[in-house]
């Protein structure tokens, strides 16, 4: 199943690289954070690590640490605008419970 991206979400990754001159994609992953207990971390990414596990949606490449895979397996990276804010919103199954605020999750 891997970890997917949304066209919207790629269309903005893939210009973001472009302004940046350099990038092969962008990286997901988990860390131990705020009330409900983990919370992601996203980086544009400019050389593929070994250890990362590679998946490409709409010609953008998705890297995902082996650890972070267990709590990310299914995601799908969206791109999406509510009223006057603008952001990635990551659409995972894996999620039984996240705090108010929306920052932090657990699974």
């Amino acid at each position: 199943m891997g970890v997917t991206i949304s066209e919207k979400a790629a269309k903005h990754v893939s210009s973001f690289l472009a302004k940046r001159g350099k990038g092969v994609g962008i990286r997901l992953g988990v860390r131990t954070s705020g009330c409900s207990g983990m919370a992601y971390k996203l980086e544009f990414v400019d050389e593929v690590d070994d250890s990362d596990l590679v998946f490409e949606s709409h010609g953008v490449k998705v890297l995902v640490d082996p650890k972070s895979l267990p709590y990310l397996e299914g995601t799908e990276l969206d791109f999406v605008r509510e009223g006057l804010n603008e952001g990635f919103k990551f659409n995972n199954p894996n999620v039984k419970d996240q705090c108010g605020c929306g920052e932090s999750f657990n699974v």
